[in-house]
């Protein structure tokens, strides 16, 4: 009724009719007197007064509204056509008011007439396709065209049979109803006291706990030509460690768009590059990069459960852009897409440090604390935009945390300021032409008062590479390239290419390093060395279950391969070899056995090879 008592306003504006007035002619050819018609439950009335007495001026009236539909050659009075239930296939239908030439959206009467054809599809204009609102219209013309109009439309409207079917539905399905009206109501008292007792309405808490069981084959790669310092680099070791590492992360939006990330963190694996086997207590201070596990490249302590990540995030230029403001535990792949997508994750992806991404991408890494040094990981900031739907660019600038947190200058343990010690800068243009194909051009500038502190090998690859002058002061300048290819839902297959090249800044600390012979060469400033490494890793999701992923990753760890200074580089390519196999056990938890071998440890063919077995079980909540 609602809706018939708006057409009926939209009929009597077009036509000048009061609201008051409203009322349904009873019948096509109405007399003077007063008329009326039943609309369902509702009686309207017209009191109509005749316009004349003249009976018959009122008879050529009535003739003239039984010619409704004629052109205004045959008709007294000219009107325009009205879609009626029974005329419809003989008259075309106005189905938009555009349709109607003469009809204006300023015409003062346009939402009226515009609801009447595109809603209730009940009138249609003149032949010549013109409403010709500015006619006057009759009394009868007015009568005529709401009892079309309305007979267009009756069929739209709940009939009191509906009414009544309706009202037996909800009689047979009362308890039903009042069981689901209960449970609302359950549902929104539960929903209150949880609104009431929640840690936070902006936060939420997202965890990760790694247990993982290793063995390896108890070798000792030494680099080519410092076989006389053996015992400063440690074994492998010959018996099963099981380490953990429990992450717990904050996540916090407060505009739905913008990320607060608060991780906190514990775990028990060695650093990268620095000896397990006891340090200064026997003089091991060095072992291998090769047998790196990759949750040990982002670890807050080996002690104590402490802050490992803090970083703002928040979107500009309607969402095509990301700002990155990291106050600790950043990296520079925290701004850009490795392509890495299926082992780029150390609770999920690569059991090895390398096999996770490009190591130009970890100079400074996100472990916190290494070797003693307090914090070796990033601060910094960074953009990522969206140059067009294919084309993505990505800046970032990282200095070590310890370094950023001192404003004074000193040196790489007394820090340095913001910009003036440690550091790591990234550009990286990615494209992808296709939803199935990325391709990203990398570079980064970096640069260490104290190598490894900034390692030049990404944590993972040879003593040398890592270390290229023998903790000399180092920059480098490394290029990258790297691409990732679904090639179809079971197979994908990615990989990558990088070049390091370093120079000392200064004469060496210790005075020189040793060549591939043994020869101790002096390190002079401006001598330079070249390290590459590549990878290339097939992954098969969902292989042998959904959410499972077999993985297979070959490739050589960074070395160094060419440098200024006479015989100073590793002699032989090493090899890393690795195979995966994650089996989903449930939304929750996953377990990845695996097996990693590296054939010539330290680019030296003189070592055995390097052969770790691993399970690594992996909790998310």
């Amino acid at each position: 009724m609602k809706k018939t008592i708006v057409l009926v306003s939209s009929w009597l504006a077009l036509w000048g009719v009061p609201a008051a007035r409203a009322v349904l002619p009873g019948t096509p050819n109405p007399t003077p007197a007063a008329a009326t018609q039943e609309l369902g439950t509702q009686n309207l009335l017209i009191a109509q007064n005749a316009e004349s007495s003249d009976t018959n001026a009122l008879l050529d009236q009535v003739n003239s509204m039984t010619s409704l539909g004629e052109t205004s050659e045959q008709a007294s009075y000219p009107t325009f056509q009205i879609i009626g239930a029974d005329d419809e296939d003989t008259q075309a239908q106005v189905t938009s008011v555009s349709q109607l030439s003469d009809v204006q959206p300023t015409d003062w009467a346009f939402q009226a007439l515009q609801s009447l054809v595109e809603r209730y599809g009940c009138i249609a204009g003149y032949p010549d396709a013109t409403f010709r609102g500015n006619r006057a219209a009759t009394r009868y013309e007015l009568a005529a065209a709401l009892n079309a109009c309305l007979d267009n439309i009756s069929d739209r409207f709940a009939t009191q049979e509906d009414l009544e079917a309706l009202r037996a539905l909800q009689e047979e399905f009362a308890t039903e109803l009042a069981t689901l009206r209960g449970r609302v109501d359950s549902l929104e008292a539960r929903t209150a006291t949880l609104e009431a007792q929640q840690f936070s309405t902006t936060t939420k808490l997202v965890g990760e706990a790694i247990f993982q069981g290793t063995r390896t084959n108890n070798v000792t790669p030494i680099p080519a030509g410092y076989e006389l310092l053996s015992p400063l680099f440690g074994s492998t070791g010959n018996r099963i460690a099981v380490n953990y590492r429990a992450t717990l992360n904050f996540i916090t939006s407060f505009t739905g768009k913008d990320l607060l990330i608060t991780s906190l963190q514990q775990g028990s694996y060695a650093p990268a590059i620095f000896s397990s086997d006891g340090g200064l207590q026997d003089l091991t201070l060095f072992g291998t990069a090769h047998n790196t596990l990759a949750p040990s490249l982002n670890q807050v302590s080996d002690t104590n459960i402490g802050l490992y990540y803090l970083g703002y995030r928040f979107p500009f230029a309607n969402d095509r852009g990301m700002v990155f403001a990291t106050a600790t535990g950043g990296e520079l792949s925290d701004f850009t897409d490795t392509l890495n997508p299926f082992f780029d994750s150390d609770g999920q992806g690569s059991l090895s440090g390398f096999g996770i991404r490009n190591p130009i991408y970890r100079h400074i890494s996100g472990r916190i604390s290494a070797a003693g040094f307090e914090n070796t990981s990033g601060t910094g900031i960074g953009l990522n935009y969206d140059v067009t739907d294919k084309v993505n660019l990505a800046i970032g600038y990282l200095a070590t945390t310890d370094s950023a947190a001192r404003p004074t200058e000193g040196g790489p343990l007394t820090g340095s300021g913001f910009i003036g010690g440690d550091y790591a800068a990234i550009a990286q243009l990615t494209f992808k032409p296709v939803e199935t194909l990325g391709i990203g051009l990398t570079y980064v500038r970096s640069e260490s008062d104290l190598p490894p502190l900034v390692a030049f090998g990404g944590g993972s690859g040879t003593f040398r590479a890592n270390n290229p002058f023998l903790f000399t002061p180092t920059s480098a300048n490394s290029a990258g390239l790297q691409f990732a290819w679904q090639a179809s839902s079971r197979f994908a297959l990615s990989g990558w290419a990088g070049a390091t090249f370093a120079k000392a800044e200064a004469a060496g600390t210790l005075g020189g390093v040793f060549d591939r012979n043994g020869v101790f060469r002096p390190v002079a400033r401006g001598d330079d060395a070249t390290i590459l490494n590549f990878a290339l890793a097939a992954a098969f999701p969902d292989l042998f279950g959904t959410g499972n992923m077999g993985g297979l990753i070959f490739g050589v760890e960074p070395q160094v391969v060419s440098s200024s200074i006479p015989g100073y580089r590793d002699p032989d390519l090493n090899f890393h070899i690795e195979g995966l196999y994650r089996i989903r056990i449930n939304d929750n938890i996953s377990v990845t056995p695996g097996v990693i071998v590296v054939i010539n440890p330290e680019g030296n063919r003189s070592n055995d090879p390097v052969v770790i077995g691993t399970v690594r079980t992996t909790f998310s909540f």
